[in-house]
């Protein structure tokens, strides 16, 4: 057996990435560990959790704002097990989906763990060599589990087995106010668990923008979450049927104790590179364990590359898949191009939060001049018809020369609306080009248009 390209994981950047040197003419394999292709995005991450996400998005409708639309239900309940079928045949449909397009692209799948043997040779569990010219890691990431959390799958979980919760519980406590966490924890939220959240720093959404992170958190406070931020965890334990979480001040202070059905870590995830033969072919990697690449995304080994989770950077799917296509394309000879800069993040709660670019933090810290708009979603005529009220965009623009720096929104359609952000800011816009855009009335980009024109000469009209 013996291949062009040899890619290992199947997620987002490794099927691309097989996707993308089938179609350059590479004769290409895939080499994934567990039964189903699609990575941990497909299975057990976005596709699963967004299905989740939307169905307790309309529950929480149904229940809160249908009577007000003029839409009367009696014994509205939760059917949690039929929830679970359904986003069990997303995942389904999906994962059905990535087969078939391994099979349209002529791409070998072999099932069953990689380990390199050596620079060209990969053991599949143990056995089956396989060889290739190049290869492509793309082995992802895994929930980060301390042991003193004493995870145990039961009552003590993680992202993976919170998807399949099909009886809802009265309470839940996450440790960790990041994306993964609030995702999952609204969702249950929604449905009429009691939520509380234990997070170390002083603030949910640690990196992305304070005045979003603050919106959101007012919303979820609103909805019933319960915060408790600058404390730490100091002991975990799960039994047959609870979990019981210790914490204190960070600064010092009382213990607390809450007991909850589940407690679900969500403090973050590590590079999964495990068992994966790096110390035979000499590939580098930081004290964090992930593997370090130069900027064509090449390790220390010349033949092999690395992308996505397992690298520095973003965990975002479609940051692995973006880098999947510059790699194969690379091995083509041709110059394709990443601007890291301009990778959109997105936390898919209602209201959504979606970013790009700077930070208003992060360019004080680099002394650059800047200045922002900002806009409600309270004044704009399609968020009050949809009652969508909640939520703000912010606009950031270099103070001398007016390029897009940074924006970041809060609100309903966050995550489509940050596209035309990504769109003007790659063609390195000025807030002025970006308020001078038509905009169609009435929508939620609107106040995209109106967070422009508050950053140039704070001219914004509705405002």
């Amino acid at each position: 057996m013996s291949f062009d390209v040899a890619v290992i994981g199947s997620g987002p950047g490794g099927y691309v990435a097989a996707i993308r040197c089938a179609q350059l003419g590479f004769k290409t394999a895939l080499i994934e560990r567990y039964k189903t292709l699609g990575g941990t995005c497909l299975n057990v991450g976005c596709i699963p959790s967004k299905a989740l996400l939307d169905s307790s998005e309309h529950f929480y409708n149904a229940s809160h704002t249908f009577e007000t639309h003029g839409i009367k239900l009696k014994n509205l309940e939760v059917d949690m097990p039929q929830m679970i079928k359904r986003k069990s045949e997303v995942v389904d449909q999906n994962v059905q989906g990535i087969s078939f397009l391994m099979k349209k692209n002529k791409i070998e799948v072999f099932h069953g763990h990689g380990s390199f043997k050596d620079a060209n040779t990969i053991l599949i569990d143990g056995k089956n060599e396989l060889k290739a010219k190049n290869f492509i890691i793309a082995t992802g990431s895994k929930p980060i589990t301390p042991a003193p959390f004493n995870y145990d799958k039961n009552r003590v979980i993680t992202s993976t087995e919170a998807l399949n919760i099909d009886k809802l519980p009265k309470k839940m406590v996450l440790i960790g106010a990041g994306v993964i966490g609030l995702e999952l924890g609204s969702v249950f939220l929604r449905l009429g668990t009691e939520v509380e959240v234990v997070e170390f720093t002083d603030r949910i959404l640690n990196g992305m923008d304070k005045d979003c992170a603050r919106e959101l958190k007012k919303v979820l406070k609103k909805q019933g979450m319960k915060f408790h931020l600058s404390h730490k965890v100091t002991s975990v334990k799960g039994s047959k049927t609870k979990a019981t979480v210790e914490f204190e001040p960070v600064a010092g202070g009382d213990s607390q104790k809450i007991e909850a059905d589940y407690c679900l870590i969500a403090i973050g995830r590590r590079a999964y590179t495990d068992n994966l033969g790096l110390e035979n072919v000499g590939i580098q990697t930081t004290d964090r364990g992930k593997i370090i690449v130069d900027k064509h995304l090449r390790t220390s080994a010349s033949n092999i590359y690395a992308l996505g989770d397992v690298i520095d950077g973003a965990m975002l799917a479609h940051k692995a898949e973006e880098e999947g296509v510059f790699v194969a394309e690379q091995l083509a000879g041709q110059k394709p191009h990443i601007d890291h800069n301009l990778i959109p993040g997105v936390v898919y709660t209602w209201p959504e939060v979606s970013s790009v670019g700077k930070t208003e933090e992060q360019l004080k810290e680099a002394g650059t001049p800047y200045k922002k708009g900002k806009f409600s979603y309270k004044a704009l005529g399609r968020a009050r018809a949809s009652m969508d009220t909640d939520g703000l965009v912010k606009v950031l623009a270099h103070k001398d020369t007016d390029e897009v720096l940074g924006v970041h929104i809060t609100g309903a359609r966050a995550a489509d609306m940050i596209m035309e952000a990504v769109a003007l800011m790659e063609f390195r816009a000025t807030a002025e080009d970006m308020a001078r855009i038509c905009h169609p009335h009435p929508t939620y980009t609107e106040a995209i248009k109106e967070a422009a024109l508050a950053a140039t000469e704070d001219r914004a009209i509705h405002a």
